[in-house]
C-alpha cells in the first residue's frame, strides 16, 4: 500500500510490476474503510477510463477482531456494487472473451484476476 485517503475515497498501490496503481474505495473488501501505509495487500488490476485500477482487493496484513467480522457482513451500497458489476463486464469484454474466442483460456495471473473479481461481486449478492 502506498497510501490512501479515507476521507478522498481513493489511493494508490504499487503493483509488482513497479508501476503506482489507482485504488478507489469500491475495491476495498466490504467493511474495510482504511488502509495503511506500507500494508500488504492483494489485487487484480484492470485498464478503466481512468488508467490501471485496482479491483478485487484482499487484505493480506489484516488483523483479526471481532469489529473486522462484524464490518465484513455490511453490503457495500448499491452504486458501488453497480460500479463494479460495470467494470467486470468491461473486463470479460476486453480481456477473456476475445481469449476465448480463439479457442483458449486467459493466462493464470487473468484468471486469478478474474476470478477475484467475480468472488468480489458473488459477495455482494451473498449477505
Amino acid at each position: 500500500m502506498k497510501w490512501y485517503d479515507a476521507t478522498k475515497g481513493f489511493g494508490f498501490v504499487t503493483s509488482d510490476e513497479g508501476g503506482d496503481v489507482f485504488l478507489p474505495k469500491g475495491a476495498l473488501p466490504a467493511g474495510v474503510t482504511d488502509l495503511k501505509t506500507g500494508q500488504r495487500i492483494e489485487f487484480g488490476v484492470v485498464d478503466s477510463r481512468k488508467g490501471a485500477q485496482a479491483l478485487g482487493v484482499k487484505l493480506l496484513d489484516a488483523p483479526p477482531s471481532l469489529a473486522l467480522r462484524d464490518a465484513e457482513a455490511r453490503r457495500r451500497p448499491a452504486e458501488e456494487t453497480a460500479s463494479m458489476i460495470e467494470d467486470m463486464i468491461k473486463v470479460l469484454e476486453n480481456t477473456v472473451q476475445p481469449v476465448l474466442q480463439r479457442g483458449r483460456y486467459p493466462d493464470k495471473k487473468t484468471s486469478q484476476m478474474i476470478a477475484q473479481l467475480m468472488h468480489a461481486v458473488a459477495r455482494e449478492f451473498e449477505l
